[in-house]
Parts: structure tokens; C-alpha cells; sequence
């Protein structure tokens, strides 16, 4: 198991970087939330800038690397549901 590093993400930004390095949408993780899509894309922005990051994929390296998300994760059935999406054989 690899520690977990420090970070400046907000609470708000972490929950989002999770979400996006389990497969969901910015809009999918705005409905899990309960936030609008263009607050959910602004937690996203503001996470990738301070991770220094411009491309999704690696956001789910740095929330891997940071212990925000583990290889074996999943969505909650919650999460699932509040997202919306049919099962698409990704979480």
C-alpha cells in the first residue's frame, strides 16, 4: 500500500477527483454531489490546476498516488444510483 502524500486539494475537490478517477463525468459527479454541473467543473479545474494537471487520465494517477482513490474501488450503490447511469459493465 502506498501512503498517502499531502495535498491542497479542498474536501469539495477531493470528492470530486475520486469520482472522475472511478469513471464518472463532471456532470455525473455534480448529480452524486448534489452541485450543479458548472460547480462540479470548477472543483475539477481548480484540482487539476494545483495538481498540475491538464489531461483526465492523469488525474486518476495523482488520486491513485495521493490515496484519494485505490485500483480496487468502486462506487457506492448511492453513488451509483444518484448518477443515474444504466450499467455499463464500469463500476
Amino acid at each position: 500500500m502506498v501512503p498517502s502524500m499531502k495535498h491542497d486539494l479542498t474536501p469539495r475537490e477531493v470528492e470530486v477527483v475520486r469520482l472522475i478517477s472511478l469513471g464518472c463525468t463532471t456532470a455525473e459527479a455534480g448529480k452524486i454531489l448534489g452541485v450543479s454541473t458548472p460547480t462540479a467543473d470548477t472543483h475539477r479545474t481548480n484540482a487539476m490546476n494545483k495538481l498540475g494537471v491538464a489531461k483526465m487520465a492523469l488525474v486518476t494517477r495523482w488520486a491513485i498516488k495521493l490515496g484519494i482513490a485505490k485500483l480496487n474501488d468502486s462506487l457506492t450503490l448511492a453513488e451509483k444510483r444518484k448518477r443515474g447511469r444504466k450499467k455499463d459493465g464500469w463500476n
